[in-house]
């Protein structure tokens, strides 16, 4: 099996009928020997900021001297991001090889797994077989049900910035969505939540009671910001003063708090975090399409916000970094999003939208989206396709204007294909 054989398999496995849960990735990882029993882990769920903050920790441990697995989803460029060793994704031919030598066991189920089930059992061979340390995993969708949460207790359990998404699957009030992300707290278990949720808040310090749980919040008041611009923001908290993230977001200093507290409670575990390591960490940390800015003349940001929470945030990072700034937005979403309270934040900021439609089955036409945005009262054209939108963005920005691409992290990697690759590769992050 090569590396597209391998993807193609990947992608094509079965789903249907399948029901929720977590029997089917139990089962596989039974077949291939239980690799998650020989690692330890930080398991990250919430709505928004789990990748920002998985790749702040798991750049704070490689720092500590570790050998740091890191399990996000989804990708931006490539597959291979989507499981990383001291920021270096899976290779091809290894890919392709744990793939050829675990489908034998997937087809032999009655039940077959699911794509992301198969994914995590592939993850979890990958990380054993490379010694980690441990692993930094994140929830690919709600908590309890999710196949990431077939581990046992983890050194940590992170539940970032709560919002309303995936409400078909997880429910549509916020103590409902809470009750989903609460299933990684297991019982005496360590738990950070990101807080400023009285609604979440509750349900976490009613399961952390139940499971004799440890849960601790950042302290917000004793984190200070700093400079910042666009190739990112000073900051202190509590005792570690001048700290610096290269993101540029203003919400990632809320999340730089959630990692760096985190890493506190495994110092305390006896993980050997310093706050030296902390402080080169998150000085080294990468996260593609998170408020990062491609070009500068004119200025080309894409952002993977894409329901209303992130949009809030994004609109406010272009609020501090260009106040009083128009911006010309490329704008794909999800139809099973909330498309107008999504817009509601960007529509105030816009000079102009164009609209495309990310590549994947579940996006809105560009059409639709345009014509959404028209009956919004703002100027809105349908581009042919995401470069095409990024072409007439940056025609119409000129050399002074402002753009801005989100919507869809589905997006995001053609976006970005738009413009010179970094001198980095993608697949050593």
């Amino acid at each position: 099996m090569n590396y597209s054989e391998a993807l193609s398999y990947i992608h094509s496995v079965c789903w249907k009928g399948s029901v929720p849960g977590l029997s089917r990735t139990r089962e596989l990882l039974r077949r291939i020997g239980n690799p998650e029993k020989q690692l330890k882990f930080v398991h990250i769920a919430g709505t928004n900021g789990k990748g920002s903050t998985a790749a702040m920790l798991s750049s704070i441990l490689e720092r500590s001297g570790l050998t740091v697995g890191l399990y996000t989803s989804p990708f931006i460029n490539r597959f291979n991001e989507r499981m990383q060793v001291n920021h270096t994704c899976i290779g091809d031919a290894e890919l392709a090889e744990l793939t050829e030598w675990i489908r034998p066991q997937a087809d032999a189920m009655e039940d077959v797994p699911t794509e992301f089930e198969l994914i995590t059992a592939l993850a979890m061979e990958f990380f054993r077989r490379k010694g980690c340390d441990i692993v930094v995993l994140e929830v690919g969708m709600g908590g309890e049900l999710d196949s990431t949460n077939v581990i046992d207790t983890p050194e940590a359990a992170v539940i970032c910035a709560m919002g309303y998404d995936h409400t078909r699957e997880l429910g549509d009030t916020m103590t409902e969505i809470a009750s989903a992300k609460a299933g990684i707290i297991k019982p005496g278990g360590q738990v950070v939540a990101y807080g400023q949720n009285p609604e979440a808040q509750a349900v976490f310090e009613r399961v952390c009671r139940e499971r004799g749980a440890t849960l601790r919040y950042p302290d917000y008041g004793a984190l200070t910001a700093g400079a910042f611009d666009l190739t990112g923001q000073s900051f202190s908290y509590r005792e570690l003063k001048d700290l610096w993230i290269p993101l540029a977001g203003a919400y990632q200093l809320n999340n730089a708090a959630v990692a760096i507290t985190a890493a506190q409670v495994l110092r305390e575990e006896g993980w050997p975090v310093t706050d030296e390591t902390i402080r080169q960490g998150l000085r080294e940390t990468s996260w593609p399409a998170r408020f990062e800015v491609l070009q500068r003349h004119p200025v080309f940001i894409v952002d993977g916000g894409h329901n209303p929470h992130g949009i809030q945030a994004t609109a406010e990072s272009l609020r501090r970094i260009f106040p009083g700034r128009q911006f010309f937005f490329v704008v794909g979403v999800m139809a099973d999003k909330d498309v107008e309270h999504i817009l509601g934040y960007i529509v105030p900021l816009a000079r102009r939208f164009f609209t495309v439609r990310p590549d994947n089955p579940r996006a809105m036409a560009a059409e639709e989206l345009a014509a959404r945005i028209r009956a919004m009262g703002a100027p809105a054209e349908a581009a042919a396709s995401v470069a095409d939108g990024v072409k007439k963005a940056l025609a119409a920005a000129g050399e002074e204007g402002v753009c801005c691409a989100l919507g869809s992290l589905y997006m995001s990697g053609d976006v970005r294909n738009c413009f010179p690759t970094p001198s980095e590769s993608e697949c050593n992050i």
